[in-house]
């Protein structure tokens, strides 16, 4: 059986960027045996946060081949129920957290991340590292 997809969130990319780590290098390791995710969120996300051209250049060309995941007005409206579901629980997330999770829910992907939110959210699996 194949490898889930992994979609890396944001916290993934800026904890090792803070670690002076590269995250585009651990990520084209786990690019040998499963399919990399990306949405616009994400991009967003980290781009915005890059400084140098050169670095930003680097991280779209990478993104560029990873799988995207399309914000439809299907997605957006699995968003507002998951918002409004999760509120009535009692439990307020970010937007952009939920995106993400709608997105890797979508297509069944894993999501990378060392954001607790993600553990809260029906349906998706999270975890800290890639070894899963």
């Amino acid at each position: 059986m194949a490898a889930s997809p992994v979609l890396a969130d944001s916290s993934y990319y800026i904890r090792l960027l803070r670690q002076r780590r590269d995250p585009l290098r651990s990520l084209a390791l786990a690019a040998e045996t499963r399919d990399l995710v990306i949405c616009g969120v994400l991009r967003c996300e980290v781009g915005r946060a890059l400084r140098p051209h050169r670095v930003r250049d680097q991280f779209r060309a990478f993104w560029d081949v990873m799988i995207n995941v399309p914000t439809d007005n299907r997605l957006w409206a699995e968003v507002e129920n998951t918002l409004w579901d999760l509120d009535r629980r009692g439990a307020v997330l970010p937007l952009t957290d939920v995106v993400i999770a709608c997105c890797a829910r979508r297509i069944g992907a894993v999501v990378l991340t060392f954001d607790h939110h993600f553990q809260m959210i029906p349906g998706v699996r999270a975890t800290d590292r890639l070894e899963e």
